[in-house]
């Protein structure tokens, strides 16, 4: 019952007044290979953060000091980007593309976990109710006088929730 579906933004923000900007965020885009996207003030990334979805946001921790209302309008409007939150003055642009890398290697990783937990309950859910339509099915084609059309039916029935055990990989 393997499902990947990928629903996450694939397109990092940075915001930043830095003069290293452009060179940063070209770093960032040949280490992640997600289209990178500037914002040298907070009205402008939060102008950017209503119109799209993005996977990461790059913070320049000067912005947010400087305005700190400003910042958390920003911070709402992140919706489910994650923050690395970075130091411009004393970081290089090294420094700022590998905390982008582990970020979102932890959000990847998250991410496949919450989805095999979510897999597992579904399937934990699931499998008491096929359980219970097996059995009500096999009682019911066992009941004396039940018509060749209920049989034929009911027998369908059967075989589909057979068909939807095996599918959840459910024991027999």
């Amino acid at each position: 019952m393997a499902v990947d579906v990928q629903f996450e933004a694939s397109m990092i923000l940075l915001m930043t007044p830095s003069a290293r900007v452009q060179e940063c965020a070209r770093a960032l885009q040949e280490a992640t290979s997600e289209p990178t996207e500037v914002a040298s003030t907070l009205q402008q990334a939060s102008s950017r953060l209503r119109e799209k979805e993005y996977s990461a946001v790059v913070v320049d921790q000067f912005l947010l000091e400087a305005e700190p209302e400003e910042g958390e309008v920003v911070l709402q409007h992140m919706g489910t980007a994650i923050p690395v939150y970075v130091n411009f003055a004393i970081s290089g642009v090294q420094r700022v593309v590998r905390e982008l890398r582990i970020a979102l290697n932890r959000r990847r990783k998250e991410g496949q976990a919450a989805r095999q937990l979510a897999e597992q309950a579904l399937r934990n859910e699931l499998k008491g109710s096929v359980t219970a339509l097996l059995l009500s099915c096999q009682m019911t084609l066992q009941l004396p006088g039940l018509s060749p059309a209920a049989q034929t039916k009911m027998q369908t029935v059967y075989e589909l929730a057979q068909e939807v055990r095996g599918k959840l990989g459910l024991a027999e």
